[in-house]
């Protein structure tokens, strides 16, 4: 049931991606120079129906972490990209060309085998304070880093910038999740408590913006592919660090579903790294009106 709705999560994620791209396109510049471009998003009705589905897309993973381990939970949202495709070319005329397809099919090959064959074990269902804050930190200071310096100069290379920032923080937040549930069957009282709340809270609203600066470019595949990629592997390493989880079968079971897993990503590292021409014949403001 975990993997289920981790898989419905996202299928939403990717159809949520795709409107608030149709939705940022209509406008002529969305960037955080000019804050009321993105209050300009909110009068898109493609863009709101899309953040729905984002929202719905949450509760599911949510519910998906409440029942399952983050070491297999996080990687099957790199399906993501792999259900983004095909809405892209349907709603926002995106490319999608052999290599797109043929990262998609090693992704669902890979997580195939992680799934078959991975069985996560043992782990906690939260860490130290301590601990948390270096994590915490350790990835603020990559963010902040690969926003100062990361190369923008192109529609693609600011699609990826952003889109990574993204993920890393959608990653942390999705990490904080778990605790953060397990609050919840305490009482509302107990989460409103809890720092972990709030933190999640700030990691996920920026990610949020951030993404929409990444939709906005138009490069829809190397957008959601970098969230894709580095929001599971950001949830492995501290579901690894600070929750402690493992896989425990025999030594070849674990070495096939981390080279599954190593074969997913791989997969979606190619589709960022395709050229993407946005949308077909048409600029932003060609689109047809809703």
């Amino acid at each position: 049931m975990a993997a289920v709705l981790a898989l419905l999560a996202s299928f939403l994620f990717a159809l949520a991606a795709v409107l608030q791209q149709r939705g940022a396109l209509k406008l002529s510049e969305v960037s955080v120079r000019h804050p009321s471009s993105l209050l300009r998003l909110a009068r898109q009705p493609a863009w709101l129906l899309g953040t729905l589905a984002l929202l719905v897309g949450y509760g599911l993973q949510a519910a998906a972490l409440d029942r399952g381990r983050l070491v297999v939970i996080q990687p099957l949202l790199v399906t993501t990209i792999v259900f983004a495709l095909p809405l892209g070319y349907l709603l926002t005329s995106q490319h999608v060309g052999r290599v797109e397809i043929l990262g998609a099919v090693t992704i669902l090959v890979g997580l195939a085998l992680f799934v078959a064959v991975g069985d996560p074990a043992g782990g906690r269902d939260d860490a130290p304070t301590g601990q948390w804050m270096v994590a915490i930190l350790v990835i603020a200071a990559f963010c902040g880093g690969l926003l100062l310096f990361g190369d923008k100069e192109s529609p693609g290379a600011k699609a990826g910038v952003y889109g990574t920032v993204a993920g890393v923080l959608f990653g942390l937040s999705a990490t904080l999740t778990k605790p953060v549930v397990e609050a919840l069957h305490e009482g509302i009282g107990v989460v409103l408590s809890d720092w972990m709340l709030y933190v999640l809270a700030a990691a996920g609203g920026i990610g949020f913006v951030l993404q929409q600066l990444s939709l906005a470019t138009g490069r829809l595949a190397p957008s959601v592919a970098t969230v894709s990629v580095a929001n599971p592997v950001v949830s492995v390493l501290l579901g690894v660090l600070l929750f402690q989880e493992r896989l425990s079968r025999p030594t070849w079971h674990v070495a096939v579903a981390l080279a599954g897993l190593g074969l997913a990503l791989a997969g979606a590292v190619r589709i960022t790294l395709a050229r993407e021409n946005g949308p077909r014949g048409a600029t932003a403001l060609e689109l047809p009106d809703e």
